[in-house]
């Protein structure tokens, strides 16, 4: 079996699609549909012809161009059976342990409220590549427009179960900027400090800092990290629980 191919590219403002490709079945799906333009671009530019969608959550910048591709090529359309109603276009509803076949490369569906009340994120475990969404970027982790620290906390929970080598696929380019709120957190870190140039370095070249690995994720994102004694410091929650530790983090990243 050949390997899934991912073709990442910028679009937007700062966002990232993202094309799979598997070309034993010649199937092709993206990941959201951020910039219908873009999407159709880099797929006349390799030959591929769109077949899924599949949609991590509703946001205008993940669904926009939904019903547009589906106009042009056909494809189906993949997303959260609990937001069936906020997915333009929905064909396919999956959920919690649901399964997903592009070809022989099956991903497997996991729900990740916060975000979101109903986002969900795409692991494709042989392949070793988790497509996140909004839930967890590098170095940070969304807003919660929707869910509560409870909901977010457990949903982060769920990824970093997943193997340290696990590429993490995010959905935009947020890094250097979230390096900066990790380094007033925890400014001694040895591991914050080497990624925080390496991410300087990838940007100055023009380099997305896009995927990284759960392992660094792990070592430098202060959101996966509520049992640092430094962060913990830090926040003056020396005996809070991870939970809270998590949530107060948060609180402090919308107001930095």
């Amino acid at each position: 079996m050949s390997a899934l191919q991912i073709h990442q590219f910028a679009c937007l403002d700062d966002n990232y699609g993202y094309l799979l490709h598997d070309p034993d079945a010649g199937l092709t799906a993206s990941i959201d549909s951020p910039d219908a333009a873009a999407i159709e671009r880099e797929l006349a530019a390799r030959g591929w012809k769109l077949d899924y969608i599949l949609n991590t959550h509703h946001h205008a910048d993940h669904a926009g161009g939904n019903l547009a591709l589906k106009a042009r090529t056909g494809c189906s359309i993949v997303g959260a059976r609990a937001d069936a109603e906020r997915i333009p276009g929905i064909d396919v509803l999956v959920g919690e342990g649901d399964s997903f076949a592009l070809g022989k490369h099956n991903a497997r569906i996991i729900e990740t409220p916060g975000h979101t009340r109903a986002h969900i994120c795409y692991l494709f475990e042989a392949d070793r590549a988790a497509f996140v969404g909004d839930t967890l970027f590098s170095m940070g982790c969304g807003r919660l427009f929707e869910g509560t620290p409870t909901q977010m906390w457990a949903s982060l929970q769920k990824i970093t179960q997943l193997p340290d080598e696990t590429r993490i696929y995010c959905a935009h380019e947020y890094t250097q900027s979230n390096g900066r709120f990790a380094l007033s957190l925890e400014p001694d870190s040895p591991a914050l400090q080497a990624r925080i140039r390496e991410v300087a370095t990838l940007r100055a070249a023009g380099q997305p800092t896009v995927p990284s690995t759960l392992g660094t994720e792990k070592a430098t994102n202060p959101f996966l990290r509520p049992a640092s004694p430094e962060l913990r410091a830090r926040l003056g929650l020396a005996t809070a629980t991870d939970t809270e530790v998590f949530a107060e983090t948060r609180r402090r990243k919308d107001q930095f």
